[in-house]
């Protein structure tokens, strides 16, 4: 993956922001129904990881809505290794499956000679390259939510008493990048000498690697962290510091520690495919717009059982933010460079 993209292709956006309407229903959760007559279009689902992995169950949950109103016939499989997902791919297109979803990082060029040999199926795939018509079947996508990542850094500046905060990643692609970068720019909102440690475990799911990354960083003095993957927060837990999630909102599995969380929606992603694969209309596109939070794609997470206790200067600084962005006032940076410790 050593090439990477800048951002959004902006020549696709107008096209990509078609179906306003379902796609801010599908971000509420508010699925619209098929009517009777229309059937459901088959959708299967290809994970390298189990489905509960944040960015994972992402996708999952987007279909399982789907499914539950009736736009979709959903079939997954998870735990697939980097060697076997071409095969899965073309077993799930031989089987007339309408749409493939999932995750390419790993296998990007296999996958598309798969794409390449099934026309008629179309495939949403997150992967960090941009659309190609030379795959006119393959549309991308990618977890573009560094509008929340930015406003969870604000809380996050407000509530780190050291400001010396540790980041812990999977691997330095352009998706966790991007969202470390933004969520370092919110903690500089509030405190703009704030310090980062920032380590990647070259891993999507390995919690006690994270586990013990983060645990040294808080013997650095680190007194809040950032949990990009699943065990962080155990460490926090531990240790009695905070922590601000990723991907899916964790405070209850952790109510004393995980203090906010940048929360990614999928379905303004999936129901924009399906709108164009029911009206024969899918083709190569960059689907990255819908993860923005201004098309539902993403939000921060309520404070929960931290209410009352993040000051509300930054709660207000939180609310003017977001309303810019909304508004599109305020762009927040997509950059895709791997963040270093300061």
């Amino acid at each position: 993956m050593a090439k990477t993209r800048d951002g959004i292709a902006i020549g696709r956006r107008g096209m990509l922001l078609g179906s306003a309407g379902a796609v801010a229903a599908a971000g509420m959760g508010l699925w619209p129904r098929r009517g009777l007559a229309a059937e459901p279009i088959s959708v299967a689902g290809i994970y390298t990881v189990p489905v509960e992995q944040q960015w994972v169950s992402r996708l999952h949950k987007a279909a399982e809505a789907a499914k539950a109103a009736g736009l979709i016939d959903y079939t997954f499989s998870e735990n697939t290794a980097n060697t076997d997902y071409p095969r899965v791919m073309r077993e799930y297109a031989e089987s007339g499956v309408q749409l493939i979803m999932g995750e390419i990082f790993g296998v990007e060029q296999e996958a598309r000679e798969v794409v390449l040999d099934y026309p008629e199926t179309a495939f949403l795939l997150g992967s960090s390259f941009p659309p190609d018509d030379a795959y006119p079947n393959l549309a991308v996508f990618d977890n573009y939510i560094q509008d929340a990542s930015y406003l969870s850094g604000i809380v996050a500046g407000a509530m780190s008493q050291t400001g010396n905060i540790g980041m812990v990643g999977g691997f330095p692609i352009p998706e966790v990048n991007r969202l470390m970068h933004a969520f370092m720019a919110g903690v500089r909102e509030v405190k703009p000498d704030a310090t980062f440690q920032v380590s990647f475990i070259g891993s999507w799911f390995d919690p006690p690697k994270a586990k013990e990354t983060a645990f040294a960083m808080i013997e650095n003095g680190a007194d809040l962290l950032y949990a990009e993957r699943f065990g962080v927060s155990d460490a926090a837990q531990e240790k009695g510091v905070l922590a601000i999630g990723n991907v899916i909102d964790t405070q209850a599995d952790y109510p004393d520690t995980v203090v906010a969380s940048a929360l990614w929606h999928f379905g303004p992603t999936l129901q924009a495919a399906l709108d164009r694969v029911a009206a024969g209309t899918f083709e190569a596109a960059d689907y990255g717009a819908y993860s923005f939070m201004k098309e539902g794609g993403c939000s921060l997470a309520p404070l929960g059982t931290f209410a009352g206790k993040v000051p509300q200067s930054a709660l207000d600084l939180v609310a003017e933010r977001e309303a810019a962005i909304k508004a599109g006032s305020l762009t927040v940076e997509i950059n895709d460079t791997e963040p270093k410790s300061s």
